[in-house]
This record gives C-alpha cells, sequence and structure tokens, in this order.
C-alpha cells in the first residue's frame, strides 16, 4: 500500500481534458435524433414524399406522427395540429407517443395512405413492379 492520499476518481471529462482532446470548460456537443421517414416506397421512389408519414420530436421524450398539417391520435385517426398556443392537455395526450409506440402507428398507417385514391400499397406495386421486370 501506498503512503500517499487517495484522490478520487477523474470523470471522463476530466481525463479527455487532460489527454487535450478536449479543451477546459467546452461544453459537450449535444447530438439527438429528432426525426424518422416512415414509407411503404423505398428512398428514391419517385412517389415516395406523396407517401410518407414522419416521426417527429415534441420534447419531453414525446413523439408525433404527421404527415403534413395532420397529426396522428392514439386511435389511428389523422386530424389537423393546431398551432401550439390551442392545443390543451386533453389534444396532446392523445396525439404525443413514446418512441417506440409512435414509429408502431406510423408503421401500422403507412400502407393505408391515398392519394388521389390510390394507396400508398398501390404506388408501391406500380413503381416496384417496374423496377423488378
Amino acid at each position: 500500500m501506498s503512503d500517499q492520499p487517495s484522490r478520487p476518481a477523474m470523470a471522463m471529462r476530466e481525463i479527455r481534458e487532460q489527454l487535450g482532446h478536449v479543451e477546459p470548460s467546452t461544453p459537450d456537443v449535444q447530438v439527438q435524433a429528432t426525426h424518422y421517414v416512415v414509407s411503404v416506397l423505398p428512398e428514391g421512389d419517385i412517389n415516395r414524399s406523396l407517401f410518407t408519414i414522419n416521426v417527429e420530436y415534441r420534447g419531453d421524450d414525446r413523439w408525433a406522427v404527421v404527415r403534413h398539417r395532420d397529426c396522428l391520435n392514439a386511435a389511428g385517426e389523422w386530424s389537423y395540429e393546431p398551432r401550439p398556443s390551442e392545443r390543451d392537455d386533453d389534444w396532446l395526450a392523445e396525439h404525443r407517443f413514446t418512441l417506440g409506440a409512435a414509429l408502431v402507428l406510423a408503421k401500422q398507417a403507412a400502407p393505408h395512405l391515398r392519394v388521389n385514391g390510390h394507396s400508398a400499397v398501390d404506388a408501391y406495386r406500380r413503381t416496384q413492379g417496374e423496377v423488378q421486370r
């Protein structure tokens, strides 16, 4: 055993500062995913933007399932998303989810999106069938 007084363990930040990997007192850079794209159509498909649902971070670990200005609720129904000052607690409770729940809802809704009478699945079969020929 050593007669030297023990020192507390260094935090990872202190170690990185001593090694010269970060400047002292410089805050750590934060990185956060805030947007997911959900579609039955593959990336690069000409119709993908028309048949896409977005899952967007809205703060406090809550996510929204959106398409244009509409927002999906827990029952799988689309409704207009009012401006933030007009969203009451009941509306938010029905339209905000954990990330996992939001992705499940978006995946369930994606095949059923309709544009000009055509579903996302119709668009997939039309464009991907052409690719496979």
